[in-house]
């Protein structure tokens, strides 16, 4: 579209082209490949970075955040079970276990019995995960916001549609580690915050 920029505003030098063809680009000083995977991690380090740093002095993780959000009644679906929060979190099922267990020692879950499946824990937060969440998470949000503050308003409602349709594009069946392959919780660390 003419005028929109293509490149970024603060970009010292140009892209170029490796000798496969990749372009790559200058960012902090480092050249960094232009391919999904290289632009996703840079982007996911920026955005949890940012969030990282708002939440600094909360005692809280950025996983256990995602996992308060993923359950509240105002952000969430309280009531799922283990697996369906790692489904929505894209995190492994003994991950997930591993967080439930420290924020039910917390006192900020609560895990109730299914009456349909007796075996099966439903997940809720208690009043002081609410709480919590309701405090701490706005300030995640303001973060993001933060991250995408330099684009106009346009750029970053395209920069989220296009992010919604490569997931959608991507995500029958949903996996957390894309095709054939399991993801370990080191590759996701939130989802949702």
């Amino acid at each position: 579209m003419p005028g929109r920029h293509t490149t970024p505003r603060n970009a010292s030098r140009p892209e170029r082209s490796t000798a496969s063809g990749i372009k790559t680009f200058m960012s902090g000083g480092v050249r960094l490949r232009r391919t999904p995977v290289a632009l996703a991690r840079r982007f996911f380090q920026i955005c949890t970075g940012a969030v990282t740093e708002a939440l600094a002095g909360e005692e809280i993780t950025l996983p256990r955040l995602a996992v308060l959000v993923a359950l509240s009644k105002e952000t969430g679906e309280p009531g799922i079970d283990q697996n369906g929060l790692a489904a929505r979190l894209g995190l492994e099922r003994a991950r997930v276990s591993q967080l439930v267990d420290e924020l039910e020692g917390l006192g900020l879950i609560d895990r109730r019995v299914n009456g349909a499946d007796r075996r099966a824990r439903l997940l809720c937060l208690t009043p002081q995960g609410e709480h919590l969440r309701a405090r701490v998470h706005p300030k995640g949000l303001v973060a993001q916001t933060h991250v995408l503050a330099g684009l106009p308003p346009a750029d970053r409602e395209l920069l989220l549609d296009l992010l919604v349709r490569v997931i959608q594009l991507n995500s029958a069946p949903a996996r957390s580690g894309g095709p054939g392959r399991k993801q370990t919780s080191r590759q996701s660390a939130s989802a949702d915050t």
